[in-house]
């Protein structure tokens, strides 16, 4: 909980639009009303696994463009497998690092300003 306000913090701080949920059942609900470009999950969530969390919002047709990061403490090669099987684009290993985050979504910004 600690870790996701406060990155949820910084990247207010830096000019994003954030919001926070700490269970798979919230993000759904919150994402569907949102529509986030980005979806910073972590593997592990109470309820509901972060796997199964980006398959449902995959499975969201409002939220296909959505670019998912898996923020995890689970780094393995079968982690990073699962975790693109499930659809997640990026694979970040906690404790975050803030120049990566900043990258993904620099290269969200960009393709969506190619898209319009």
């Amino acid at each position: 909980e600690d870790s996701a306000e406060m990155l949820s913090m910084l990247l207010s701080g830096k000019g994003h639009a954030t919001r926070m949920a700490l269970d798979g059942a919230t993000a759904l609900s919150v994402a569907a009303t949102f529509l986030p470009h980005v979806g910073l999950l972590d593997l592990s969530l109470p309820g509901m696994s972060g796997y199964e969390l980006a398959q449902r919002l995959r499975a969201m047709p409002d939220l296909a463009h959505i670019r998912l990061v898996a923020v995890t403490g689970h780094g393995s090669d079968a982690h990073r497998v699962k975790a693109r099987a499930a659809g997640f684009d990026e694979h970040l290993l906690k404790p975050v690092d803030l120049q990566a985050v900043d990258a993904v979504l620099a290269s969200v910004r960009q393709e969506l300003r190619q898209a319009r």
